[in-house]
């Protein structure tokens, strides 16, 4: 087998043909299928599999209890990400395999939950307990299938029948296309009732403490430099004072502060560079700082922060709480912190 491969390799180059180019025409055959695949739910969506997404979405907001996922083959590889994503999004959800369902599992089953069931074909075989135990038990069903008339169909309270498209495999057997339009079709429901249950980045931290996303979704305040470590120089000071307090603080900046300990500017590098002449020593705090600064909050998410350094190329900003800066963060804490 793999010398005739080695011949055919090779007669395709004696034929000048080029390998590479034949497999990015097969990926992009690929993708146009699968494009077409998206396409063809999103035309659904608009139509009728649009009143059944609704019925589904308001069916799993009034359950008491939580998802079940469930699918054999591939579609249970898309149902347990499906479950994931839910999951981490604000709907509580875990992945019951269909045939360890039929062994013991269906006990991690209750009243409450409402069972999200996918099936292309919607006759898949280690189904039929889960179906029948939906039925005995009043448990809500959702079904995802392609064939509405099917046993899982039938049995649904809710079916979202998938539109029939073309598998991206050429010989229209191979999971491809009906995978991804599964999948999407969980994204869209996990997003739906995201939104509709107002769940918040904040929310999300909750459920993602680790890893650079975890990092990113960490509070301002837990990353900032505060009291003593500071630059800060009063109203009416003079320029000399302020470099020492910007040196000695080693941050690039000094934030100018009011008798009552209020914000009222801040002096940069840059503001120094622009100001530079003889009488720069001696002149006033207030002649050379830039007032009303960017600043940021202390109860701001590590990746705004990070987004407002980008965006303005800064390397740090002043963290204010009550009109009074109380810390200072930098784009080195955001890299330690794993932000960036």
């Amino acid at each position: 087998m793999l010398d005739s491969k080695r011949a055919a390799s090779s007669s395709d180059r004696a034929a000048g043909k080029n390998p590479v180019s034949a497999f990015i025409a097969s990926a992009l055959r690929t993708l146009e299928a699968e494009r077409e695949g998206i396409a063809a739910l999103a035309t659904a969506m608009s139509g009728t599999l649009g009143d059944c997404f609704i019925a589904a979405v308001e069916k799993i907001r009034s359950a008491r209890g939580r998802v079940i996922v469930s699918g054999m083959g591939k579609s249970g590889h898309i149902a347990r990400k499906v479950a994931a994503t839910l999951a981490s999004t604000g709907s509580p959800a875990f992945f019951v395999h269909a045939a360890d369902a039929s062994h013991g599992d269906l006990g991690m089953i209750t009243s409450d939950d409402v069972m999200l069931v996918l099936s292309w074909s919607g006759e898949t075989e280690e189904l039929k307990d889960l179906i029948a135990y939906s039925r005995r038990f009043r448990i809500a069903l959702i079904a995802v299938t392609v064939n509405a008339e099917s046993t899982l169909g039938k049995a649904a309270d809710v079916v979202l029948a998938l539109p029939s498209a073309r598998e991206a495999c050429p010989h229209n057997l191979a999971p491809t296309t009906s995978s991804l339009m599964q999948l999407a079709l969980g994204d869209a429901l996990a997003i739906a009732l995201l939104e509709s249950r107002g769940f918040t980045a904040v929310d999300f931290g909750v459920f993602h403490p680790r890893g650079k996303l975890g990092a990113a979704l960490k509070f301002v305040r837990d990353i900032m430099h505060a009291d003593a470590a500071v630059p800060l120089i009063r109203r009416g000071a003079l320029m000399s004072e302020a470099i020492v307090e910007m040196t000695a603080k080693g941050f690039g900046c000094v934030a100018v502060v009011d008798a009552a300990g209020q914000l009222a500017g801040i002096i940069t590098d840059g503001d120094l560079r622009r100001h530079m002449g003889p009488d720069l020593l001696q002149s006033s705090v207030e002649a050379v700082m830039t007032a009303s600064p960017v600043i940021v909050r202390p109860d701001q998410l590590a990746g705004e922060a990070l987004q407002l350094l980008n965006s303005l190329k800064k390397q740090a900003l002043i963290v204010v709480e009550a009109d009074k800066p109380i810390g200072i963060v930098n784009f080195h804490d955001l890299l330690r912190a794993g932000v960036a």
